[in-house]
């Protein structure tokens, strides 16, 4: 895949993302009751859409400037890859249907489903430059760790909190914590699948 195509790729995912959660925060502000923007960029969803318009928006202008790609640089797509990728899961699995402040059907489209898929085919079709370990994408983990430490937090001194699954009014901090144990099961999991995934693909190649 040639250079132009690359830029044009991750420009253009990107600005389409950046366009939904633009567009999602200025409709929440104006039409939904209650609206907050610190609840809005509490979300993770909308923490990792914006980590990873960024890493694409980066390595877009890498790609155009001829750069090679850094192992730190390759570190942090992984990160924006894994982050997306569980945006799309948990989801899926979890949380459709469930009030994540993103009512407008195309908005929901892009932030859990389209681009979740597009960061993940830039990563199977742009591979880091160096291997990445599984040792090395337990790095990736910190985030998810401290947003989990940060909405219990905070959800103890605002009585809000993102998702049903981490809601301590409902469930209790006990099934909280078994929640957020199998959620990071999963974090892990999936990190480490995405890490090998590049050295699988290249030995199949």
């Amino acid at each position: 895949m040639n250079r132009y195509t690359i830029t044009v790729y991750r420009i253009g995912f990107g600005l389409l993302t950046l366009t939904a959660l633009a567009f999602q925060l200025v409709y929440g502000l104006q039409h939904i009751a209650n609206f907050a923007a610190a609840n809005y960029f509490s979300f993770f969803t909308i923490e990792s859409n914006l980590f990873a318009t960024i890493v694409f928006f980066v390595g877009a202008m890498k790609v155009w400037r001829g750069e090679k790609s850094s192992a730190g640089f390759d570190m942090l797509r992984g990160a924006a890859v894994l982050y997306m990728t569980m945006t799309g899961i948990i989801y899926s699995l979890l949380l459709a249907g469930t009030d994540v402040q993103t009512p407008l059907p195309w908005v929901n489209a892009v932030l859990h489903y389209i681009f979740p898929v597009v960061v993940l085919v830039d990563w199977l079709v742009i591979p880091p430059a160096e291997k990445i370990t599984w040792k090395q994408s337990l790095w990736w983990l910190v985030f998810p760790i401290a947003y989990l430490g940060y909405s219990l937090v905070r959800g103890s001194l605002t009585n809000w909190y993102p998702y049903p699954f981490l809601n301590v009014h409902q469930h209790g901090y006990a099934n909280v914590l078994v929640n957020a144990v199998f959620v990071a099961a999963a974090f892990f999991a999936v990190s480490a699948v995405i890490a090998l995934l590049p050295r699988v693909q290249h030995k199949l190649s």
